[in-house]
Parts: structure tokens; sequence; C-alpha cells
């Protein structure tokens, strides 16, 4: 059928990246951390048709641009189904940065390097971890990484002022994503250096003095500043922010709402300038993203003390292919590594430019003994963890598993969730036996992806439950019954968008005690047929609990239903079992 092997490569790739990232489609509801969050807002939007100001529940959202959201809920308009609706945009998402880097290395290098970078990139753990979820961090690295494909099209194999302006234009995209897109322009720095101190060189050069530290700046690359077509990058990236910016600020500056001018600040300042400049979440060590290199980006970092020596030779020969990706990936690492608020996710955009970096040595490295034998002792290491955790909570009983089972609310005691580790702990003791000794990297490869499709497949469904929320919010609608209403009370996102009955929310942002008051207040108004939906810790003391009912525990929290009468001897504001000011205790935040 393939007389050509590089079309049998390119079949065998893409059909396995459709697997890998594919795997679960719709088995699945959206997990916290962030994943309801946005599906909510998104639903939101679909039922309202208010889509140019996000909302969650009865506030306004301001964490996040609303973009990424716009594609949940145009997938949703296009499959109809949620459960599908929500993984789609990261399932394209990592597709284009696939493609992204297997171009570029294919235009670069060869057609055989563009799929080695394009392998590195889908077997690497980070990736395959976050293009499973429904974050906004899959589409964002998508269009940094368009943006970067764009300028290196232009750069190094230009001139291409179409792919220039496209790069700048999706840096645009990338900023009304998260915020970071423009990160994708610090590309240029070493050139906009370079052109700086060519003059200093061209003077120093014949003296001798200083010239061989300056010699990275007669890199052969060319930006074509003096050129007219120079300027409709800046133009297509201010065009792109304006794409949203310009209608949310005339909205919301002629709403005569102050709601809508608090939205206005907190997006374009605190979440933006705000955040990087005075981080109040996830505070971590200046040296954090490099741990996440070398535990997130396995096997990928495996290569990396054979690769830096043949780095440093073709830096020494300036090569442009070379010098820009590399420099952005060191300056993307420092920028993120400045504010004191640091998470893994914050250096994901780096990795694609890093798998393209690795893929012209790793035909090489493969070939060596040691490499190999890294290669077969990591599949080795990662086969032996996953039957052995396996095997534990099937024939034993690990403090680990208890603790499982107790947070999961099990009735099968872990055994399908076991089975399925063994499973995928079988399927990669099968890829040694394969072809372990003989090609440890396609053991390996073999290995890593059938780890995310056999996830997908056995682990996903059987942790939905007690991750999604779905099985307290079904077991409530079953409770109070279809002519019953529910309020939500110190709510989650999850519950909000998981519930079968009809539900009020009286605030998120705001304190659980104003929360409880309103709710209160609500459920008085029709004792007969309203009840309260309250986390644990917001549970007031006056509250009988005899008469009230724990209905569940999901996502590590437990969850009561409140009927007026185990709450009739409450007064107006009832004091709550913790300090709620400032809302302290919980911050809205997973």
């Amino acid at each position: 059928m393939f007389k050509n092997p590089l079309s049998r490569h390119a079949w065998l790739f893409w059909v396995t990246a459709w697997l890998v990232l594919g795997a679960g489609l719709g088995l699945r509801d959206p997990w916290p951390a962030d994943e309801p969050r946005f599906a909510l807002v998104a639903k939101q939007m679909v039922e309202s048709g208010q889509w140019l100001f996000p909302h969650r529940g009865v506030e306004l959202y301001s964490d996040k641009p609303p973009l990424f959201m716009w594609t949940e809920a145009v997938s949703y308009l296009i499959t109809g189904h949620w459960r599908i609706a929500f993984l789609v945009p990261s399932l394209l998402a990592a597709l284009g940065t696939l493609w992204c880097v297997v171009d570029l290395g294919r235009r670069l290098w060869t057609p055989r390097v563009g799929y080695y970078a394009g392998w590195a990139l889908l077997t690497t753990l980070h990736f395959a971890y976050q293009a499973k979820k429904a974050q906004i961090d899959p589409s964002v690295v998508f269009w940094i990484t368009f943006a970067n494909y764009g300028l290196l099209r232009h750069l190094l194999t230009g001139p291409a002022w179409r792919w220039w302006a496209l790069g700048w234009f999706a840096a645009g995209i990338g900023v009304i994503t998260k915020g970071v897109g423009a990160i994708a322009l610090l590309m240029l720095l070493p050139l906009a250096l370079a052109a700086l101190l060519r003059p200093l060189h061209a003077r120093l050069a014949p003296q001798g003095f200083g010239a061989r530290a300056l010699a990275w700046v007669r890199m052969p690359v060319r930006a074509g500043v003096g050129d007219a077509r120079f300027w409709l990058g800046p133009l297509a990236f201010l065009v792109a922010i304006a794409l949203w910016v310009v209608p949310m600020v005339l909205v919301a500056t002629h709403a005569g709402d102050p709601s809508y001018q608090a939205y206005l600040n907190d997006i374009l300042f605190r979440q933006t300038a705000g955040r990087y400049a005075k981080s109040w979440d996830h505070h971590q060590p200046v040296w954090y993203h490099l741990g996440v290199m070398f535990s997130m980006w396995l096997p990928l970092m495996l290569a990396l003390p054979w690769a830096l020596r043949a780095w440093g030779r073709r830096l020494g020969r300036l090569d442009p292919r070379y010098i820009l990706p590399l420099t952005w990936w060191l300056l993307v690492i420092v920028f993120f590594s400045i504010p004191h608020g640091k998470r893994d996710v914050y250096i994901l955009p780096a990795l694609p430019m890093a798998c393209l970096m690795f893929a012209p040595l790793l035909p090489g490295l493969l070939r060596k003994a040691w490499p190999r034998r890294v290669a077969l002792g990591f599949t080795v290491a990662l086969t032996l963890a996953l039957l052995g955790v396996g095997l534990s909570m099937w024939f034993g009983d690990p403090k680990f598993e208890t603790k499982l089972i107790a947070d999961r609310g099990f009735t099968d005691h872990g055994r399908a969730l076991a089975a399925g580790v063994i499973a995928i702990g079988a399927w990669g003791a099968a890829c040694l036996l394969w072809s372990g000794r003989r090609r440890p990297e396609r053991a390996m490869a073999a290995t890593l992806c059938g780890v995310w499709v056999l996830y997908g497949l056995l682990i996903t469904p059987v942790l939905n439950d007690s991750s999604s929320a779905r099985g307290v919010m079904t077991r409530t609608a079953q409770r109070i019954g279809a002519d019953a209403e529910l309020g939500l009370v110190a709510w989650k996102e999850q519950n909000l968008l998981m519930s079968q009955s009809r539900t009020t929310t009286f605030g998120f942002i705001m304190g659980w005690q104003k929360q409880l008051e309103l709710g209160l207040a609500w459920q008085a108004q029709a004792p007969d047929t309203r009840w309260l939906f309250v986390q644990e810790p917001a549970v007031p003391v006056c509250v009988d609990r005899t008469k009230a009912e724990m209905i569940g525990r999901s996502n590590r929290r437990e969850w009561w239903l409140v009927p007026y009468a185990a709450r009739a001897g409450c007064p107006a504001s009832p004091p709550l079992p913790f300090n709620d000011d400032d809302h302290e205790y919980d911050d809205g935040s997973d």
C-alpha cells in the first residue's frame, strides 16, 4: 500500500497521535481544577447568548479572556454533547502543535527529522498529560508554537512575509487566549540585539578585541526591518488583540454597570501585569522550572547530556536554526522564573521548540549504546512501577489504596482501577518483549503511547464520578425529586455544571457567610420545595444534622443536603464554623 517508507511513517505517526490524544473522548466529564470552570462558562454562554462577557453563575468571570470558552461553546454547538465538546479544543490544539513541529523540522532539516520532532513531543509526559485535559494551556501552546512557526518560516526559510504576519497574528491570538502569547515574540530578541551590536562588532573585529565574543551577531538572518512589509507583523499582532479588546472595552464603558468596570480593570490589569509582578499564589523557588523540565519533560531530557555538546558545536558555527529556538527556550525559562508564582504549565510553550532542537540529533544518538540503554532502563522502570502499583492494589492493602478508596468512595474496593493499572503495566511488558533488546526506543515510544491510550479508555471512566461531581449531583437530584429546587452554598463550579435540578446560586467569589445568609432567606420563601446544598465547612452549628443528609463526597470534599426542617432553628445570619474574613478559607480555586 505504501511504496514510500516516509508515507508509511507519516500514517503511523498521525494515526498514533489521534489515538493517544483522543482516547477517552466522551468517556468523562470535566474534572477540577479548571475544566469545570471553563465548561460552565461556555455552557452559560450557549444558554444565555452572552458571549462577550463570560459568567460563572450570577457573577462575571474575569480570571481569563473568553476565547478558550468560545471554542468550547462552538464545539458544543457542532457536536451537541458537552462530554465531547469540552475536550475538542485541546485535542485540535495538540494536533496543530504537532503539525507545526513536524513541518518546521521538515523544512529546516529533513522530513525524517520532522517526524523525530513529532515523536519526541508526542511521547513527552508533560505534553500528552496536558493535551488530554480541557485547560487553556494546550490552546495557548498551539498559538505560541504557530507564532514561532510563522516567524521562523520567514526568518530561516524566507522571505515569507505572509507567514511573518501570520506569526505575529497568532501571537496576538495567544494574548487574548491567556495573556502570555506575546512571549512568542521573544524569538526576535536575539535578532534585535544582534542588529544593535553589529556596528560594534565591525569596529572591534579588525583589532581582534572582543570579536569572538560578538561573533554571533553575524548570524545569516535578516528580519527585513527596512522593508515596509516588516510592519505588517506588528499591525497583525494589534489587530488580533483588538478583535476582543475593542468591543469588550466599548461595551463595558457604556454599560453604566459598576460590575462591568470592575471586570475591565481585573482582566486587563490585575490578571496580567498585576499577576506577573505580584504573584498571589503558587509560590515556588527560582529554580522550580528546572525541576519541571527534568521530571515532566521525560523521556526527552534523558538525551540532554549528549545534546549539549552537539548544540555547542552548532552554535559555534552560528547556525541560526539552533541559535533562535535555543535562545527563545532560555528566555522563556528566565521570563517565568522571575515572578514568585510558578506552575509547571507556564513553561509548557517552550516544549515544542525544545523537541525541535533535539530532533536532528536523535538519529545519531539512538545508534549509540548508552542512549539506547537509558531508553531501555526508563521503559523497564516505568513498566515495573505500573505493575508494582497495580498488583499491590489487587493483592495487597497498601495505605495509598485505602486512602484512595475513602476519598473516591469506590464500591468495588478499587478493583476496576487496579485492573486498569495492571493492564497498562502488561502493555509495557509486552512492548519490552517485542522489541526491547533490539530497538529499545521503539519499545519506549510504544509503551508511552499505550499508557495514554489505556489511561483514557480504562482509568478515566473509573475515576469520573468522584472526580467530576456527577455522582454526588445525580444522587442529589434523585433525593430531592424533580419538583424541588436546589440552592448552592460554598459551591464549586463542577456542582453547578453537573446539577440535574433547578438550581440557584448566590455568588461564587462572594464570601461563604453572605452566600449562606442569602441561601437561608431564599429557602424560607418556599420551605417545602427548596433544599440547600452546602459544603461541609460551611454548614453552621445551628443545623440539625440528624435531619440534614450528607449526600456524598467528591473532589476531596463532603457535601450536605439541608432541608428547611434541619435549619428551622437558625438565625438569619448564623456564624460559620471558621473565620470567613476576606474569604480566606476557600478562594474559589482548586
